[in-house]
């Protein structure tokens, strides 16, 4: 998203891409304006990428802050340590500096900061009030991507539906709401595809306590779960898969539903009391 601000352009998840930041600058003289600042809704590489090369600050929320900055735990986010070259989705080596973090409901560049974490630690959605605008990030997806991959990409469940909860209001207010991946919606739409996003993390959830009758790793029951919902399975989507996963487990065991085993490797199984 471009937003014109005192007469300069923010630009709002600038992306990636190796000619992105020439199109961005294109745009920016296309619109008479000098692009002033660039703000991020959380550090995943194919959100901030680009930045080093537009040459202007990039504020972020402050849990952010070193997902942006460090290749290296860009990659411990989504693979749990270093990850072979080239095997993520979006992999990028370089450093992105920060210039500066911002809190939840703080306002910049006329923006206000929304929080709407769960998909990140520190994704944050972008409100622009005067044109009832909601840049949500990543924080709701489209249902093709969602088709496309079986499970919502979060790091935690329940905060993930609380975000959810949060945009349905929004969207009850009459708010258009743009997420990363899919097109903006509004109204009815915006209600059915966040429903569409809230039951599937729920439909997930009750699969895996299904799934789990029968004892089973991560590995194992990422794949179960992606063949349920008829996603063409490659190494780059389980292993992408494994992170929301493992926060389901997680929660999962929190309550109390499920348990840990060794039986061959750890797996994971329904409390037995």
């Amino acid at each position: 998203m471009v937003v014109l601000s005192g007469g300069k352009a923010i630009l709002v998840d600038p992306g990636h891409g190796r000619g992105r930041h020439k199109d961005l600058k294109r745009e920016a003289r296309k619109l008479g304006v000098e692009i002033k600042a660039q703000l991020a809704t959380h550090g995943h590489a194919d959100h901030v990428s680009v930045c080093p090369k537009i040459g202007v600050p990039l504020f972020i929320h402050r849990f952010e802050f070193s997902i942006a900055e460090s290749p290296l735990n860009r990659e411990v986010l989504t693979f749990g340590s270093k990850a072979p070259e080239g095997f993520l989705a979006f992999q990028f080596p370089g450093e992105v500096r920060v210039h500066a973090v911002f809190e939840w409901s703080d306002t910049l560049f006329g923006l206000g900061a929304v929080k709407l974490n769960g998909h990140s630690p520190g994704m944050t959605g972008f409100l622009h009030e005067g044109d009832g605008v909601l840049y949500a990030g990543d924080s709701f997806f489209g249902s093709r991507l969602i088709d496309s991959v079986g499970i919502p990409y979060l790091v935690d469940p329940e905060l993930f539906k609380a975000s959810i909860k949060e945009l349905k209001e929004y969207a009850e207010k009459g708010y258009l709401l743009i997420p990363s991946h899919g097109k903006p919606v509004e109204g009815e739409e915006a209600a059915e595809l966040l429903n569409f996003n809230l039951k599937r993390v729920e439909e997930t959830e009750s699969l895996i306590l299904e799934l789990l009758k029968t004892p089973m790793s991560t590995d194992e029951l990422a794949l179960r779960i992606m063949e349920r919902y008829g996603v063409e399975i490659t190494p780059q989507r389980l292993a992408l898969n494994l992170v929301p996963v493992r926060a389901f487990i997680a929660e999962l065991y929190n309550q109390g539903e499920i348990e840990a085993v060794v039986d061959g490797g750890l797996k994971w199984r329904i409390h037995r009391g």
